[in-house]
């Protein structure tokens, strides 16, 4: 079983950018489908990005559409989260996830691999 560990979180300001960084423990992430999901303690998880595990296809939540970017580096074993113009609102626990399929879309129960998490707070 792939085992993936993020990285990258911080304490930032409003308008700033961070990235995030996902490393899986197999060499390549060639036969998985990768994306990232946010929680907020109280609330439900929240789709953010995802991509199909070619890295030709991406799908992004409307709330972050535009400002923040998922790619893939196979030779590394690393996916990334590029989060440009961050908000307030961006504030929660940033997970990545991996699913044996292409593509997996947006619900969380599609991801049978997940990491541990990395706490994203922006300050106003």
């Amino acid at each position: 079983q792939v085992q993936l560990v993020e990285s990258g979180g911080g304490l930032v300001q409003a308008g700033s950018s961070l990235r995030l960084s996902c490393a899986a423990s197999e060499r390549s992430f060639e036969r998985f489908s990768m994306a990232w999901f946010r929680q907020v303690p109280g609330n439900e998880r929240e789709f953010v990005a995802a991509t199909s595990w070619s890295g030709d296809y991406t799908s992004y939540a409307d709330s972050v559409k535009g400002r923040f970017y998922i790619s893939l580096d196979n030779r590394a074993n690393t996916m990334y989260l590029q989060m440009n113009s961050l908000k307030p609102e961006d504030t929660a626990v940033y997970s990545c996830a991996a699913a044996y399929r292409y593509y997996s879309g947006t619900y969380y129960g599609n991801y049978g691999v997940w990491g541990q998490g990395t706490q994203v707070t922006v300050s106003s």
